[in-house]
């Protein structure tokens, strides 16, 4: 994978740092609305800027023979400049689609003479279908502030990236990301995940003591004493409670998931070899599995998966690299493989005949046992939401209901969602 240093040091490194620190300066002194128009004035018009000697410096790099692999670096670059300056000042973040907007109308070819303007308007054009140019894309629908219309069907799934912040890494990062857009996409996933556990637990917090005062007060008098809270997810109130009940409560007898995954490492901690470590762990995964589902094709293609899962290593005590090797190739085979070969049919069927909440918990039991693979399976989602986010919502239902879940469980699991008052009810 290409690395914003590998693309740096491929240049020589005087225009593009020109521009680089041009800019830098200006995002420092201007407002931006102010800067978004010197940016639409550099790279759009390509003639007249007020600055020749910047105008000089772009119009090598465009000319230059390298130019059609390595612009959409030095464009995409140049936008993180600016984005990384406004994400910091919550009063600035709203003039990041701004920026992004701007390339959704590419200039007119035929408007210029010089060959160096022309160069730069059919770059931004070529510019508009990369990979770069698609994260800018994603970003700006994350800090839009506008509210998704949840009932608006005919929207892309892509509008709905906001709601899930566990695919920013996957999805908001190209292959040219330099540390500081990494470590801005980090701090805008903590801000969105933490608002989303804070809604989250609120939300619990309000229906537990909804639930208590309807066996004490009149429904009149209940809600005028309890400030209602919105539910913070696009699951119904019903769904919610079903997956928090699956993910937070008992699953299988007195035990949580949580549980479940204690037992099964500290009985594997004695297992003698990986063959049977892998048996174990089948038994540990179709323990969630409906019996009727399971007998007819999925429990046989999990004891596929699994039996031809690193055989030479059968005999071996089963080591971390081993488990985090095995769990990952699971989450492979009940997910997606990769965006080469999206394939997804096992997951499509566990959700057919299990629903997106049972799905999501077997998902959650392997995770539970090896947080390593986390990012890895998040990675397997992004894969699924970058395949479909050009469809409607309402034509992927089965997704939303699955990115809705998941999210739910990693807050409770692996955030700082408090829903510890669910322990009264359930």
């Amino acid at each position: 994978m290409t690395t914003w240093t590998d693309c740096y040091h491929r240049h020589t490194g005087t225009e593009e740092q020109q521009i680089y620190d041009h800019l830098l300066y200006w995002v420092q002194h201007e407002s931006p609305s102010r800067m978004i128009e010197r940016f639409r004035q550099l790279f759009m018009d390509g003639s007249g800027y007020s600055e020749p000697k910047i105008w000089m410096a772009l119009e090598r790099i465009t000319t230059s023979k390298q130019a059609e692999q390595e612009f959409r670096f030095i464009l995409n670059r140049c936008c993180h400049i600016l984005i990384n300056r406004w994400q910091m000042h919550p009063h600035l973040q709203a003039s990041i689609p701004d920026l992004v907007d701007i390339f959704q109308t590419p200039p007119v070819m035929g408007t210029v003479r010089s060959r160096g303007a022309r160069r730069l308007r059919e770059l931004v054009r070529l510019f508009n279908q990369t990979e770069q140019y698609l994260t800018l894309r994603r970003l700006a629908q994350v800090m839009s502030q506008a509210a998704e219309a949840t009932g608006n069907g005919s929207k892309p799934l892509g509008s709905l990236i906001r709601r899930y912040p566990y695919l920013y890494e996957h999805c908001l990062l190209s292959e040219d990301s330099s540390y500081e857009h990494q470590q801005t996409v980090r701090q805008i996933q903590s801000r969105i995940q933490r608002g989303f556990e804070v809604d989250l637990s609120q939300y619990v917090t309000y229906q537990v003591r909804r639930a208590q005062m309807s066996r004490q007060a009149c429904p009149d008098l209940r809600e005028r004493i309890i400030q209602p809270v919105t539910n913070p997810t696009l699951l119904s109130d019903r769904e919610l409670g079903v997956a928090l009940k699956q993910f937070y409560g008992k699953v299988e007898g007195s035990h949580t998931y949580r549980d479940l995954s204690q037992r099964f490492l500290t009985h594997t901690s004695q297992t003698p070899s990986y063959r049977a470590f892998k048996w174990d762990l089948y038994e540990y995964l179709t323990a969630s599995i409906d019996p009727e589902f399971g007998k007819r094709q999925f429990n046989e293609r999990l004891y596929s998966q699994l039996k031809n899962t690193l055989p030479n290593s059968d005999s071996q005590r089963p080591s971390e690299f081993l488990i985090v090797r095995t769990c990952s190739q699971l989450l492979n085979f009940l997910v997606v493989e990769s965006p080469q070969r999206p394939n997804h049919y096992v997951f499509v069927d566990l959700i057919t005949n299990l629903g997106a909440t049972f799905t999501t918990g077997l998902l959650l039991k392997i995770v539970l046992l090896c947080r390593k693979v986390k990012p890895y399976l998040e990675k397997r989602f992004s894969i699924l939401f970058n395949h479909y986010e050009t469809y409607a919502r309402d034509g992927v239902p089965w997704l939303i209901k699955s990115l809705e879940n998941l999210n739910v469980a990693l807050s409770l699991h692996f955030g700082d969602a408090d829903v510890s008052c669910l322990s009264q009810i359930l």
